[in-house]
């Protein structure tokens, strides 16, 4: 086989073409390809399908149309895996260490296997927490043509009259422990709550991403809304497998469209969703991949300006399937275009920029979408507190906590773990006015830096989310609500003042004015510092390799 000399830029040439190249092509021949094939741009599809992930079970599905969509452009389409998790069920036990980390296993693996098979274009099918971040570090380290379409979200449940989530099913196990909901009800919250296949049905972590890899322009209209369960969404992925050959003939790639404008695009959409506190680990660690450093301060200065336009749960009663119908996600931009807020001249994987993919947008229900003269408030969904807690910053889902506690001063309880806290809990031994906290859970300390879904849902099925607040230096899930400050900043097994917070101290907490402070005479605040020398864990395996990463400093490992 000789090279076409028209074929410049087309990387798996290298790899194809030539006598230097028949063994290659002997391998080619064994996986039954034929010479057309051989010849064709080779594009890897990366497939997060598995049987255990609710969000992934469908996502064979979609794999198939876009290899459609890339053969009926003219491409060789060719599948590889790549991991996921599902958070809910690693929740609550040791598998949330295990978490986290597979957002780097993923990006390297994925990494590893496109620059050994020589791809020219990538298009990424990822759906759950760790994965659409993993793949979106992947794609800029790649620098490859690459389009993402997501699993799609679940649809939400019913029971009652009202719409449920999986959240629901947490606060329910909550409401169940306290006595408040019987045995037959928690049994319907868990055959309704979550009805189908899909990412979970608020703007948790999952779908949080999904619609920034939208705002990015990595991810085509209706990638971060569009219910798994459509016929949308398998046109959509034929899509995506056609813009990814449309985005290698003009030498388009994930730099082009993922820029510093981008990202502050995204930094703007999270503030008027209200999305999930870990977009404040993962945007920082896609942009890092990029060349591009976001500081957690932007995140203030980006609320201060931009209203919260949209309550969906864990903060209101809507979901992603009426956000959907709402108009999705392009709907949210043109109305934040209103004020001037979104940077029309970013490119996207469309070939047309921002500004003309939402000017058509049209937002159907401004109960869902709220309009800029009529926000659920004048600032974002997310705040980051600092103070002598935090000297390094704290994330609040500020969207979704009730008002009389957006401002809260009480006595700490102090607990070394998610399980010693949860134990307390059970045990009813919280009460109204207290500031749990729950250290040892940062990425270090944890390790992996786990998510506190189970406590704080435990708290709200307990009927105190109006009354007790939650701090710990690990993280929050999307669907966490109430007045629950993660991510603090630093850990305490990397010396961070929340190691050294004793039962009963008082700790304030002011969302407004973005602090979080330990309330004890400063000198007594130095001289606790001064003497604290964090606890150490046993690792094995895996995690204690994480640990020494995080340790040492390395960007991969830890979450900025």
């Amino acid at each position: 086989m000789e090279k076409d000399p028209e074929r410049a830029g087309v990387t798996s040439d290298a790899i194809k073409f030539g006598a230097a190249n028949a063994a290659h092509r002997s391998l080619f021949n064994a996986l039954g390809w034929t010479e057309e094939e051989v010849e064709r741009p080779l594009v890897g599809i990366v497939s997060s399908f598995n049987e255990v992930v609710p969000g992934h079970m469908n996502i064979d599905k979609i794999t198939e149309a876009v290899k459609m969509g890339v053969a009926e452009a003219g491409g060789m389409p060719v599948v590889f895996p790549a991991i996921a998790v599902c958070d809910g069920i690693a929740m609550g036990h040791t598998g949330m260490k295990y978490s986290l980390v597979t957002r780097d296993l993923i990006a390297d693996s994925t990494e590893c296997m496109a620059r050994a098979h020589g791809f020219d274009a990538l298009v990424m099918i990822p759906n759950c927490d760790k994965n659409v971040p993993g793949l979106l570090m992947a794609a800029a380290r790649l620098d490859l043509p690459c389009t993402f379409v997501s699993g799609g979200p679940m649809l939400a449940g019913h029971i009652d009259g009202h719409k449920t989530s999986l959240s629901s099913m947490f606060e329910a196990m909550g409401a169940y422990s306290a006595g408040r909901i019987g045995e037959e009800k928690l049994h319907e919250f868990e055959c309704k709550a979550c009805p189908s296949c899909g990412s979970c049905s608020g703007m948790y972590t999952a779908n949080s991403m999904n619609c920034l890899t939208e705002v990015i322009g990595m991810g085509l209209p209706g990638n971060g809304t569009i219910p798994a369960v459509y016929s949308r969404r398998i046109q959509l992925a034929k899509h995506a497998g056609m813009a990814v050959m449309e985005m290698l003939r003009r030498h388009v790639t994930a730099r082009d469209i993922m820029t510093r404008e981008a990202f502050r695009n995204a930094l703007t959409v999270d503030m008027a969703l209200g999305c999930s506190t870990n977009t404040m680990l993962h945007l920082p660690a896609i942009a890092h991949e990029c060349g591009i450093e976001i500081d957690l301060s932007d995140a203030n200065a980006m609320s201060e300006r931009t209203p919260n336009l949209c309550h969906l749960a864990p903060a209101g009663p809507t979901y992603m399937e009426d956000l959907d119908e709402a108009g999705g996600i392009p709907a949210v931009m043109a109305e934040l275009d209103k004020l001037g807020l979104i940077d029309r001249d970013c490119m996207t994987v469309t070939g047309r920029t921002v500004g003309e993919n939402i000017a058509s947008a049209r937002n159907r229900n401004p109960e869902v979408i709220r309009t800029p003269d009529n926000p659920f408030s004048p600032t974002g969904g997310i705040a980051v507190l600092r103070g002598n807690l935090a000297p390094e910053g704290s994330v609040v889902k500020r969207s979704a906590v009730a008002p009389e506690m957006l401002v809260h001063e009480g006595p700490a309880r102090v607990f070394e773990s998610e399980e010693e806290a949860q134990a307390a809990i059970d045990a009813d031994q919280i009460n109204p006015g207290d500031v749990v906290v729950i250290r040892y859970e940062g990425p270090k300390g944890g390790p992996g830096m786990r998510e506190m879904l189970t406590p704080t849902s435990a708290i709200m099925g307990r009927g105190l989310g109006t009354s007790v607040a939650l701090i710990t230096d690990g993280r929050f899930s999307g669907a966490t609500r109430g007045a629950c400050v993660g991510h603090v900043s630093p850990e305490a097994a990397s010396g961070g003042p929340i190691g050294i917070v004793r039962e009963g101290d008082t700790i304030s907490i002011d969302i407004p004015n973005c602090r979080i402070e330990l309330k004890i005479p400063e000198e007594e605040y130095e001289r606790r510092m001064s003497e604290f020398t964090p606890k150490k864990k046993e690792l094995t395996g895996y995690l204690r390799r994480y640990a020494e990463l995080v340790s040492s400093g390395a960007k991969g490992a830890v979450l900025n």
